[in-house]
């Protein structure tokens, strides 16, 4: 899944995403420039796999985030805009740290004020990409309009009364063929947003509401370059983090995204693969090759607890706790799969 990381300047925007992907941001980055990088997701699930079988490969999920120009209040060239519509959810990261050698381009530290500047901004975008849609629709109608120009036209007229009334267009329901219709169009408030807030040391565990999610880049930093596990363990205790806050960022975009991880395993490699909760047995075998999907017969599934418990393959099987699944089946989280297949 592709991420945006969004912010106003000066929110430690670049110093997540080296954290994340392990990516440095240039110093000559040019203006408006968006950086692309790789985050692998670390899994528990999979460390214990490969405990398990001995592979060659150990294989992460991962994650691509994409690092957008800074947002900026009134700016009428919004170069955060075209990266991330490209995406499939914005996280936002905003300042709540006090820092008196970090400016703030809003001259304080008020994180509410910003982040209800960046969602007026988001709204703004797609008001402006609306307006410009309608205007060429209109001037095509004079040719005669055809049906999916008429519908289209119906969804972006619910979708501007809807900004209007200051609702992201999230909350706007459509249909699956309303949907098809506009999806090209890749409006912003169209997309999952993930509020992050961060923080400074003195307000890890403070409670910030339901939907805002809390990182001290600062903090992480420090964890991220304590090589010994114990000693890492022990400042993080310290610190009343039960996990490292990047673990606990990819599990809320798997959340916000409706996304959950099967397994395959072997000898070659023990690999971890993302997909939509619900779905079926032949779609998650396209994850692998899309061979797999068209000809798709069955697929062996072991649940993960199982085989854990049991301690191999054979034991789970001798258990009769072996699945055989037919197209029909809806992958759950943690399965282990083995795909039959012929094309």
């Amino acid at each position: 899944m592709k991420i945006a990381l969004l912010g106003l300047a000066q929110t430690g925007k670049k110093t997540l995403f080296t954290l994340l992907t392990g990516r440095d941001v240039s110093a000559t980055r040019k203006p408006g420039e968006a950086i692309e990088g790789i985050a692998h997701i670390r899994d528990e699930r999979i460390d214990a796999l490969t405990d398990l079988y001995k592979p060659t490969k150990k294989i992460y999920a991962e994650n691509l985030f994409v690092l957008c120009p800074d947002i900026t209040e009134n700016s009428k060239a919004r170069e955060w805009m075209e990266s991330a519509r490209k995406c499939d959810l914005l996280f936002l990261l905003i300042r709540s740290f006090e820092a008196s050698n970090v400016y703030h381009p809003a001259g304080s530290i008020d994180p509410e004020r910003d982040r209800a500047m960046i969602m007026d901004e988001l709204v703004l975008a797609d008001m402006q990409l609306l307006e410009t849609r309608l205007t060429r629709i209109n001037k095509e109608k004079k040719a005669g309009q055809t049906q999916a120009q008429k519908l289209e036209e119906e969804i972006l007229l619910r979708f501007n009364e809807a900004l209007e009334n200051e609702q992201l267009l999230s909350t706007v329901e459509l249909e699956p063929h309303e949907d098809a219709a506009v999806r090209s169009l890749d409006l912003v408030t169209r997309k999952p947003i993930l509020n992050a807030y961060n923080i400074s040391e003195d307000d890890i565990g403070k409670d910030f509401g339901p939907d805002i999610f809390t990182i001290s880049c600062e903090i992480e930093q420090e964890i991220a370059a304590i090589e010994d596990p114990e000693e890492r363990k022990e400042f993080m205790d310290a610190m009343g983090l039960s996990l490292p806050s990047l673990d606990r960022i990819n599990a809320a975009l798997y959340k916000a995204l409706g996304l959950m991880s099967f397994y395959t395993v072997g000898e070659d490699e023990c690999r971890a693969w993302t997909i939509r909760k619900g779905s079926s047995a032949p779609i998650a075998g396209g994850k692998i090759h899309s061979d797999i999907e068209r000809g798709f017969i069955r697929a062996e599934v072991m649940k993960y607890d199982d085989l854990m418990a049991a301690g191999s393959e054979q034991a789970v099987k001798d258990a009769g706790k072996m699945q055989l699944n037919g197209r029909d089946y809806i992958i759950e989280d943690g399965d282990i799969c083995h795909f039959l297949f012929n094309v």
